[in-house]
Formats: C-alpha cells, sequence, structure tokens
C-alpha cells in the first residue's frame, strides 16, 4: 500500500499499528511519525497521537513499575526487596501523557467514522487518568523506599496532585480514591518503613 501511494498518511498509521502489535516499537514509532509528516490537515492527528501515546504507554506499563503498582497500591509499607521503586523519571510519564492530550486537541479535526470517534474520544481521557495514577502510584511507593532520600514528603504532595487529576477524569476511580487518603494520613501522621527483619528503616514526621 505505501509503495502505491507513498503520501498517504494512513497507510503509514497502518503500518504502526502492525509493528507496534509485533513488539516492533522503535519502527512503530517511526512509522507514526512519518504519518504525523504526511498529516497536513491534522485529518488523522488524533488517532496517530493516540497510537504514539500508546506506544510510550505500554513501554512505561511493562517496566517494573508495574508490577508494584498492581500489587501495592501504595497501601503497605513492607519493604519488598527487588520490587521497590527508587526514582522516578517524569519523562516516562510526560510523554504518554503529551500524545494522549495532543490526540484530545486533534479529535475536533478528525475525519473518522463516529465508531472511531467515539473510540478515540471514550480511550484517550481513560489512558490519561491511568498514567496519572501511575505517576502517582509510583512517586508513593518511591517515598516508601527504604532509603531516607529527603523528598519523601514532596513526593507524596505530588503524587496527591497526580491523584486529583485521575479523579477529575474518573471520579470513580476507587483505588485512587483510596490512594488519596492514604496520602493524606501519611503526611498528617507522618510513616515508618521497616527492614526485612521489622526494624525501623526510617521515620518521617508528619505535620501534625
Amino acid at each position: 500500500q505505501i509503495e502505491e501511494d507513498p503520501e498517504n498518511c494512513v497507510h503509514h498509521y497502518n503500518l504502526g499499528e502492525a509493528l507496534a502489535e509485533l513488539g516492533q516499537s522503535e519502527e512503530a514509532q517511526e512509522a507514526f511519525e512519518q504519518a504525523l509528516l504526511l498529516d497536513k490537515d491534522q485529518a488523522f492527528g488524533a488517532i496517530i497521537h493516540f497510537g504514539i501515546g500508546n506506544l510510550y504507554y505500554h513501554q512505561l506499563m511493562s517496566g517494573i513499575q508495574s508490577t508494584v503498582v498492581k500489587s501495592s497500591v501504595g497501601l503497605h509499607s513492607q519493604h519488598r526487596a527487588g520490587a521497590q521503586i527508587s526514582s522516578v523519571n517524569d519523562d516516562d510519564y510526560a510523554t504518554p501523557l503529551r500524545e494522549f492530550e495532543a490526540a484530545v486537541q486533534d479529535l475536533p479535526s478528525l475525519q473518522a467514522d463516529e465508531e472511531i470517534m467515539e473510540y478515540i474520544s471514550t480511550n484517550v481521557p481513560q489512558q490519561i487518568a491511568t498514567v496519572y495514577y501511575k505517576w502517582a502510584s509510583d512517586l508513593f511507593d518511591k517515598a516508601r523506599q527504604i532509603d531516607n532520600y529527603g523528598d519523601e514528603v514532596k513526593d507524596i504532595k505530588k503524587g496527591l496532585k497526580h491523584l486529583k487529576k485521575t479523579i477529575e477524569i474518573d471520579p470513580n476511580h476507587s483505588q485512587a480514591n483510596l490512594m488519596v487518603k492514604y496520602g493524606k494520613k501519611m503526611l498528617q501522621e507522618g510513616f515508618s518503613i521497616y527492614d526485612e527483619y521489622g526494624f525501623v528503616a526510617k521515620e518521617i514526621q508528619g505535620t501534625g
């Protein structure tokens, strides 16, 4: 298809989708970027940005953090060797968010059938909510690592801001609502982290 009509952005998008399904992320990204370049009037921008956003989203969800977010949901302070998040790279979350937000912006000019329009307009906000939730959950987990790194309170406050974004999109997100209560309690009462032998490894003071 691309050989017959190399200027058609849809063919490049379809190639990107196929490559993404095969797990060839870099090649998929190149195809999506080419589709964006050829989509001069942004008729398909929403779909293409959604495709790129999903590439980054799947990379984010398949890292070490994904096992922690699914298992802990920020709700216990027992140290788990090997599954602890000790650093959170903002770009890992900001990049898929940027693509999903671009998809939302391009939605009004999307030239597609009703089913695709509905799919994008329903799924993009959901993906945004999930990325913010994961970002918050990872920050909470980082704060609960066994080492005292000095920014625990700052990270929990930042996590609470991200949870607010999740709840704005999805007010019934039960885990996000639960984590807001938990985060506020951590800030107010402080918290202790225990090592594998049950001794206090660090204590973070609360605001009272």
